[in-house]
C-alpha cells in the first residue's frame, strides 16, 4: 500500500529500534540502519516505500539534515577549533580539494564513467560524516586534539561541501554550461549569504534568550526548532542551498554563547537528532537497490578500497603537512573517515535533479552508499583497535570529573593535568564554563544532576570525581549517581565546614572521601584566589611516621591540594597516610603565611621547588 505517512511513521520506529539494537551489540548505528532500512524497503519486504514521499522526500531531508548541522555546530567550540585550526584548515580546504580530484579520476579510469558524472561523485565524498563520527568517537575513545579535528571536519565539510556538490551539479545540468569562474562565485557567495544569515540567526536568538520572561517556559526548544528550520528554508529561497551553511553557523554562534537555555536545548537537539538520523538513513537506503550496488562490481568495489587506502591518506597527509601533526595522528585521521547522512541525502537529490533533466544518476548513488557502507564498517569495527596500535586511544580508568569550574576547581585541573591527567570540569555557570576553556581545561556547561550531562563526561572511564561545588548536597547526589555508573571508580565529596547537611560518616557510609582532607568553604578560597591573595607550593614529608591528613587545625589557611606517591600525582583526601619522600603541593592563605609555614615546619614537611603554574 502506497501510504506516505505510514512510511514516515514504520521508519521512524524502525530508526530508532535500529538505535537502540546497536547499544545493544555495541555496533555502530549506522549498520543497523542502513541494514534496516534494505531489509523493510522495496528490496525486502516492502514495508518502507520512499517513492510514495515524492518530492516530498527531499524537502524532509532537507529539514532533518537542518536540525542535524544546527546540533552538530552547537557542540563545537571555537576555543577547541582553534586549538587545531591548521590541521581543519587543511583538511577542509587542500585535503578536500585532493579527495575531489581523486575522486574523480579513479570513477573515470575504473568505472568509465563520463567526466560530468565523475566530478559529482568527486563533490559529494569530500564529506564525511559528523552523524557517524561523533558516535563512533564516543565508542573508541580517541585523544581529543585527534577527536575535535574529526568532528569540526565533519560538520564543517558537511556545510561547505553540500555547496560545492550542488554547485557542481548545477554546472552540469544547465543547458549552457557554466564557466568555472561562475561557478566559484555561486560557491563563494552561498556560503557568505548562509555564513551571515547564520551569525544574524544565531545571535538573534541569543538576544532573545537573555530575557528569561520573554519566551514562556516549555516553548523555548519548540520555538528554536521553528526558528531553525525557518532560517535553512530562508536561507535556500534567498540562495540555493546556502540553508546547510546558514544552520551550521547558527548552531556554532549558540552554541558559543552565554543562553540560559543552553543545556535543555542541546539535551532536546540530541535527542531530536537521533530520531532524524534514524529515520533519515531508514528511508535514504530503503531508496537504494540492491541490484545497483551489485551492478557496480569489482571495478566499484576496487574504487571504494583505493578511495580508503589511497586518496584519503593522501588529502591528509597533505592537508596536514604543517599542522604539526605527527606521523600516528595523520594515519589515524586517514584510517578513520565515514561517510554519512549528508553524502546520501546530497546523492539522492543528485538522482532526482539528474532524471527530470534526462540523465542517469543510479550509479552515481549506489557508489556513494557502497562508499558509506565501507567506511562505517571499517571505521566502526577496527577504529578502536588501529588507535589503540597508534597509542592515540585514551586509557580507560584515567583522569577526573570535576563538579565546579570555578577557581579552586580550575587550579586543581591544572595541577593534575600536568602529570598527564585528563580533567573534565561540569558547571551550569557559563562564564566560568568560558574561563576554564580559554585556561585549556575542557568543561561541560549543563546541569550536574542530569545524568545525560553526566554522561558526556564518559564518567566508566575516568579514576573517579571531584564534587567541589558550593552546595554540599549537590556534592552527594552527583557522587551517587556517578558511581551508580561506574562503581570502581573514586569518589570525592566536598563538605563545608559546619557538617550540618552532609557529615563525614555519611560520606564516608556511601564509600566516598573528603577531598583536601578536611571540609572547607569553596567561596571562601575562590575569594582569596580571585583577590590575588593565594599561592602554592610543593613541600616534601620528611618524617618516619605516617602523617594524617584529616586535621581540622589547618582550615583557612592551608589547603592540600595533589600528592605525589608512587609516581603518581593524585588529588589529596581524607583517606590517606602520608609518608616520608611524598611530595604535596598546598594552597596557602597569604594572610596567615607565618601560621602556614609554622604549621608545615612544625609537621615534617620541608619546601620544595614550586610546581609551575600552566
Amino acid at each position: 500500500m502506497n501510504n506516505p505517512a505510514l512510511t514516515i511513521g514504520l521508519s521512524m520506529v524502525l530508526g530508532m529500534l535500529a538505535q537502540v539494537g546497536s547499544k545493544h551489540l555495541h555496533l555502530p548505528g549506522i549498520v543497523l540502519l542502513l541494514f534496516s532500512g534494505i531489509l523493510f524497503g522495496p528490496d525486502g519486504l516492502d514495508w518502507i516505500k520512499p517513492d510514495s514521499l515524492g518530492s516530498g522526500l527531499h524537502i524532509l531531508v532537507g529539514f532533518a539534515v537542518a536540525i542535524i548541522l544546527f546540533e552538530g555546530g552547537m557542540n563545537l567550540r571555537i576555543s577547541r577549533i582553534m586549538r587545531e585550526r591548521k590541521a581543519i584548515r587543511g583538511l577542509i580546504t587542500v585535503g578536500a580539494l585532493c579527495t575531489l580530484i581523486g575522486g574523480t579520476l579513479i570513477t573515470i579510469i575504473l568505472l568509465g564513467w563520463d567526466f560530468r558524472t565523475s566530478i559529482l561523485f568527486g563533490t559529494l565524498i569530500i564529506v564525511t560524516g559528523p552523524t557517524v563520527i561523533t558516535p563512533l568517537l564516543k565508542r573508541i575513545r580517541v585523544h581529543h586534539g585527534v577527536s575535535t579535528i574529526l568532528e569540526a571536519e565533519g560538520i564543517l565539510l558537511d556545510a561547505i561541501g553540500a555547496i560545492i556538490a550542488v554547485v557542481a551539479l548545477e554546472i552540469a545540468i544547465s543547458p549552457s554550461g557554466l564557466s568555472f569562474i561562475t561557478g566559484f562565485y555561486h560557491i563563494i557567495s552561498r556560503l557568505a549569504i548562509g555564513a551571515l544569515l547564520g551569525v544574524s540567526g544565531g545571535y538573534l536568538l541569543t538576544i532573545l534568550f537573555r530575557f528569561r520572561n520573554l519566551i514562556p517556559d516549555g516553548l523555548e526548544n519548540v520555538f528554536i526548532l521553528s526558528w531553525v528550520i525557518a532560517l535553512f528554508q530562508i536561507s535556500n529561497t534567498i540562495s540555493p542551498e546556502s540553508g546547510i551553511a546558514a544552520v551550521t553557523i547558527a548552531g556554532m554562534t549558540i552554541g558559543n554563547s552565554k543562553t540560559y537555555i543552553q543545556q535543555d536545548l542541546l539535551e532536546f537537539k540530541e535527542q531530536l537528532t537521533v530520531l532524524m538520523i534514524g529515520m533519515l538513513f531508514i528511508l535514504l537506503s530503503a531508496d537504494v537497490r540492491i541490484e545497483q550496488i551489485y551492478g557496480l562490481g569489482f571495478p566499484g568495489l576496487l574504487t571504494v578500497i583505493l578511495l580508503i587506502a589511497v586518496i584519503r591518506p593522501v588529502s591528509v597527509f597533505i592537508g596536514t603537512r604543517k599542522s604539526g601533526l605527527d606521523f600516528n595522528q595523520k594515519l589515524l585521521l586517514s584510517w578513520i573517515a565515514p561517510r554519512g547522512i549528508v553524502a546520501a541525502a546530497v546523492a539522492s537529490l543528485f538522482v532526482y535533479e539528474l532524471e527530470q533533466h534526462g540523465f542517469d544518476g543510479t550509479q552515481l548513488r549506489a557508489l556513494v552508499f557502497l562508499l558509506i557502507i565501507i567506511t562505517v564498517l571499517s571505521a566502526g569495527l577496527t577504529g578502536g583497535a588501529v588507535a589503540k596500535k597508534l597509542k592515540l586511544k585514551r586509557k580507560s580508568h584515567s583522569g577526573w570529573i570535576i563538579l565546579g569550574a570555578h577557581e579552586v576547581s580550575r587550579l586543581l585541573s591544572r595541577l593534575l593535568k600536568q602529570a598527564g591527567n585528563e580533567i573534565i570540569c561540569i558547571d551550569e555557570d557559563p562564564n566560568l564554563c568560558l574561563v576554564a576553556e580559554n585556561e585549556g581545561i575542557k568543561v561541560f556547561f549543563g546541569n550536574a544532576l542530569d545524568d545525560r550531562t553526566l554522561q558526556r563526561a564518559e564518567p566508566d572511564t575516568r579514576k573517579g570525581i571531584i564534587a567541589l561545588s558550593g552546595n554540599e548536597e549537590v556534592n552527594y547526589i552527583f557522587s551517587q549517581r556517578a558511581k551508580h555508573l561506574s562503581k570502581e571508580m573514586s569518589v570525592l565529596i566536598g563538605i563545608k565546614d559546619s557538617f550540618e547537611g552532609i557529615t563525614p560518616t555519611m560520606i564516608k557510609d556511601a564509600g566516598g572521601k573528603i577531598p583536601f582532607g578536611h571540609s572547607a568553604d569553596m567561596d571562601y578560597w575562590c575569594s582569596l584566589i580571585k583577590q590575588e591573595k593565594t599561592s602554592y607550593s610543593s613541600f616534601t614529608y620528611t618524617l618516619d611516621k605516617k602523617f594524617d591528613l584529616l586535621d581540622e587545625t589547618i582550615k583557612g589557611f592551608l589547603l592540600p591540594m595533589v600528592i605525589m606517591q608512587k609516581k603518581s600525582l593524585e588529588p589529596v583526601d581524607s583517606s590517606m597516610k602520608i609518608k616520608k619522600g611524598n611530595l604535596i603541593t598546598f594552597l596557602i592563605n597569604e594572610k596567615n603565611r607565618d601560621r602556614a609555614s609554622s604549621w608545615l615546619k612544625e609537621n615534617g614537611f620541608e619546601s620544595q621547588p614550586k610546581i609551575n603554574q600552566k
